[in-house]
């Protein structure tokens, strides 16, 4: 393992270990912090944050960018403390810690035993979201994680997320789709953040008015195990609880070809997604470049 990610792996395993001993006030004051002061130096984290949102928001001032950037990092670092503070929660902080709209989509939906694919963008924080969805609901999922590097980080992430009654799979195991259409045909639970295509062989999908690629998983899940796919977008609000809604279902078309009854329904996805984005913009936490006039044209990646 080199320096760089000897280093990378300590500092997360300090935020789980140290973060998550904090009174909840001392952590919301030290990610506000954080934020702040990765704000400031204006990285390329930063950079790519406030250039993501002038798409979002067309038209916006300098100023109006800065101001939602600033409030991005905020939300961004608001999803990193409650992540290193939720194996620390009690049952009933994490049940009181999530309101959801329209939650009747998925109950009806996992009662009519057809298998369910909830599908989201990196808006707000999904682990807290999972985690409710475990402990309140009552529900196991399975849900797929980016191989990260170090290993050792990977393995983390791993432990952490099947801490919180979630099973893990990896995105780049040959058998994950598999398991997945296993889980759904027997009326499970899948959630999968949807709005970054990780395999630059995605969808071509219209998103605020440009093409991005989207990932094709949940529209093919639906169709070949015959499971509801649900767009679910969160955000939060100025009080300790992450609000949430379920979109009405995505069916699939009834005619066309594979490709294009997955193009569609992806295009589907977007559409939802960006309704939620738009709403709370500040709440995506999209730090990479997602939308291929973006991309690099020799490798169609980050």
């Amino acid at each position: 393992m080199s320096a760089q990610d000897r280093l990378t792996d300590g500092l997360y395993g300090l935020g789980w270990s140290t973060v998550r001993k904090l009174p909840e006030p001392a952590a919301v004051r030290l990610g506000r912090t954080i934020a702040d002061l990765a704000w400031k130096q204006r990285g390329k984290g930063v950079q790519r944050l406030e250039s993501n949102y002038a798409r979002v928001v067309p038209g916006a001032s300098p100023e109006r960018l800065a101001e939602l950037s600033r409030a991005g990092m905020r939300s961004y670092l608001r999803y990193w403390m409650e992540s290193f503070r939720l194996p620390a929660w009690s049952a009933e902080r994490i049940k009181g810690g999530v309101e959801v709209k329209d939650l009747h989509h998925l109950t009806e939906g996992l009662a009519a035993g057809k298998g369910v694919v909830l599908a989201l963008p990196h808006l707000a924080n999904w682990d807290l979201a999972g985690a409710w969805v475990t402990t309140k609901l009552g529900i196991p999922f399975t849900t797929v994680a980016e191989r990260l590097k170090p290993e050792t980080l990977y393995d983390r992430f791993v432990a952490y997320r099947e801490g919180l009654g979630m099973e893990v799979l990896p995105h780049s195991g040959g058998t994950t789709f598999g398991t997945l259409a296993r889980r759904l045909r027997d009326g499970g639970l899948v959630c999968l953040v949807a709005d970054r295509d990780l395999s630059a062989s995605g969808v071509e999908v219209d998103f605020f008015g440009d093409t991005a690629r989207m990932p094709a998983g949940p529209a093919l899940l639906a169709q070949q195990t015959g499971a509801l796919l649900l767009p679910v977008t969160l955000w939060y609000d100025d009080s300790p609880v992450m609000r949430g809604r379920v979109h009405t279902p995505v069916d699939v078309p009834e005619s066309g070809t594979r490709a294009e009854k997955t193009s569609v329904m992806t295009q589907a996805l977007a559409d939802a997604f960006a309704t939620g984005i738009a709403d709370h913009p500040q709440d995506w936490h999209m730090l990479q470049r997602l939308w291929l006039a973006d991309l690099d044209p020799a490798k169609g990646t980050t």
